[in-house]
């Protein structure tokens, strides 16, 4: 079967509308984004969130980013966002993460956060998103791997480890839908489709001081939980979720 959009996700998903949740994800980002640059001022980026669904995200953002662009293909997220939230230099629009409507060399920063999975190619939208890169500007991912004991999205176990006939049967027989549409790539494969980027890993880093980067409320330090996280962060990155941020080189001109 050919992987097509999942359109309307956010009718599947109501937790894209969790307000609290959204901001303590754009908390991250920006969090992330200021240490990287070893600044706290980012009002001279613009920024694209390829993927903004409910636009909670976005609106988080445009208070720290100089111009902010959500685009999405869901049509009932897109227009919440659009009618819950007004900022002069906020825009949403519907979009394809694969064919993005902006020119070369476009954007500063470009947020991709767990949106890989869903679409029908990974591969078109890492070159879409380091094509409308300025050189020297990078991508916020982030995004779950293969190798997962529990899937997130449909909280059963094994299922992202299965094929897709048997991920498919997994399922039906447990009456959470027909179809297992995400495609969770592993570690060296979701890799390579990052090749032309330079690749800044700050997933360690984010587990290690999770107080810095705002997610101390997933991870207590110096917790159990977090000596574990640790742990396999150090010993066995291939296992763990990915923050990492992929910059386009500055000397590299398309085409």
């Amino acid at each position: 079967m050919e992987r097509a959009y999942q359109y309307n996700y956010s009718q599947l998903k109501p937790s894209v509308f969790d307000i609290q949740g959204r901001e303590r994800k754009a908390n991250t980002i920006v969090k992330v984004c200021q240490h990287f640059l070893q600044t706290q001022k980012l009002d001279h980026l613009s920024l694209l969130d390829v993927g903004s669904s409910s636009g909670i995200i976005d609106n988080h953002l445009a208070n720290y980013f100089g111009h902010v662009t959500g685009i999405d293909i869901d049509d009932p997220a897109m227009a919440f966002a659009q009618m819950q939230f007004n900022k002069p230099n906020l825009v949403y629009q519907q979009g394809d993460a694969m064919n993005l409507a902006f020119p070369d060399s476009h954007f500063d920063v470009v947020v991709c956060s767990h949106v890989y999975e869903h679409v029908p190619d990974a591969g078109t939208l890492f070159e879409e998103i380091y094509r409308v890169l300025k050189p020297g500007g990078f991508c916020y991912f982030s995004g779950n791997n293969k190798i997962m004991l529990m899937e997130p999205h449909h909280r059963l176990p094994f299922l992202s480890l299965l094929p897709q006939w048997l991920a498919d049967r997994y399922m039906r027989i447990t009456g959470k839908g027909y179809h297992y549409h995400e495609k969770h790539l592993g570690y060296w494969s979701l890799k390579r489709l990052c090749d032309n980027f330079v690749l800044h890993d700050y997933s360690a880093r984010v587990i290690e001081t999770p107080e810095v980067f705002g997610v101390e409320y997933m991870l207590t330090p110096r917790s159990l939980k977090w000596r574990l996280a640790n742990s396999i962060a150090n010993l066995a990155k291939w296992a763990t979720p990915h923050i990492w941020l992929l910059q386009r080189p500055e000397n590299n001109n398309m085409a």
